[in-house]
C-alpha cells in the first residue's frame, strides 16, 4: 500500500478540499480485478479523517471534548468505472455545507490523467455516543472546514418496501464493528452486493447507488439482506430483529471488457 500524498487547498465556493494519492493494493481488488466498492468507502473516509486530523477536529478530539461521534445517514454514489488493482488514484474530499443537523461532504475519485471515476455524496450527522441520539451540529466543530451554512436539505430518493424479494442471512461478526461499537457502514454494501450472486457480479458493476442508513445493527446478531431486481435496477433492504436497518436502490451497468 503506497504511502499517501496529501494536498490541502482552498475552494472559493465551498469549503476546504483535501486530496490523497494511492495505489490500489491486491487485497482490495475483487476477482474481476476491480477495487471493491466497500473499500472505496473505507479509503474515502480515511481521507476525510486525515483532513479532520490536520484541521484539529479529529474523531478522537470531538469524542473527548463533546462525547460526539460522526455517523453517516446516506450515500449517493455514481460510478463511471471502477479503478483496478495497482492503478494509482486520487481521492479528493470537500465539506460542502451544513445545517442544524446535517453535514454534506463530497468525495471524488480520479485516475492518473485526472478523469473522474467515482463521485460520492455523503450525509453526516453527529451522534451522542452514550445516548445514541442525533445531536445538533456544533459550529466550532465544523468551522475549520470552511463550509457554508445552508438551510437547504439534500434529500435522497423515496425507498419503497420490497414485495417479491429473495434474501440471505448473515451473522454480524466482531470484525464488522468499528471503534464506536457499531457495524462499519461499508459492511452494509458487502451484504447488499453479496445477495446479488457471483454470476451477476462478474458481469455487472454499479452505475448509481443510493444508500440510506435507518437504524444501527446490533453487534452479534443476524441480519437479512433482501433484494428485488427488475432488469438493471435492484432495490435492497437490510433488516434485523424485525426492523429495517438500511435501504438501497442500485442501477447496474454491464462490465466493460479490457
Amino acid at each position: 500500500f503506497q504511502l499517501p500524498i496529501s494536498l490541502v487547498h482552498w475552494s472559493r465556493t465551498m469549503g476546504l478540499t483535501y486530496q490523497m494519492k494511492m495505489k490500489i493494493p491486491f487485497d482490495m481488488a475483487d476477482m474481476n480485478g476491480h477495487i471493491k466498492l466497500p473499500d472505496v468507502i473505507l479509503l474515502s473516509l480515511q481521507v476525510s479523517g486525515m483532513q479532520s486530523i490536520e484541521l484539529g477536529v479529529s474523531d478522537k478530539a470531538i469524542l473527548e471534548d463533546y462525547n460526539l461521534v460522526w455517523i453517516i445517514t446516506e450515500y449517493d454514489i455514481e460510478v463511471v468505472r471502477l479503478p483496478r488493482f495497482a492503478e494509482e488514484i486520487t481521492i479528493e474530499t470537500e465539506a460542502l455545507s451544513y445545517n442544524r443537523l446535517f453535514c454534506y461532504r463530497r468525495f471524488t475519485i480520479y485516475d492518473e490523467t485526472g478523469q473522474e471515476l467515482i463521485h460520492m455524496m455523503a450525509t453526516f450527522v453527529l451522534m451522542d455516543r452514550d445516548s445514541r441520539k442525533v445531536h445538533a451540529v456544533e459550529p466550532e466543530i465544523v468551522a475549520p472546514y470552511q463550509s457554508d451554512f445552508d438551510k437547504k436539505l439534500i434529500r435522497g430518493p423515496k425507498y419503497e418496501s420490497l414485495n417479491e424479494s429473495i434474501s440471505k442471512d448473515y451473522h454480524v461478526r466482531f470484525y464488522d464493528l468499528d471503534m464506536n461499537g457499531h457495524v462499519n457502514n461499508s459492511k452494509y454494501l458487502d451484504w447488499i452486493f453479496e445477495v446479488m450472486g457471483a454470476d451477476f457480479l462478474t458481469q455487472y458493476i454499479p452505475k448509481k447507488i443510493n444508500l440510506k442508513y435507518v437504524k444501527e445493527v446490533r453487534p452479534g446478531g443476524v441480519i437479512t439482506s433482501a433484494v428485488e431486481r427488475t432488469g438493471l435496477e435492484s432495490k435492497h433492504e437490510i433488516t434485523s430483529d424485525g426492523a429495517t436497518n438500511a435501504q438501497a436502490i442500485i442501477t447496474w451497468q454491464e462490465m466493460k471488457k479490457d
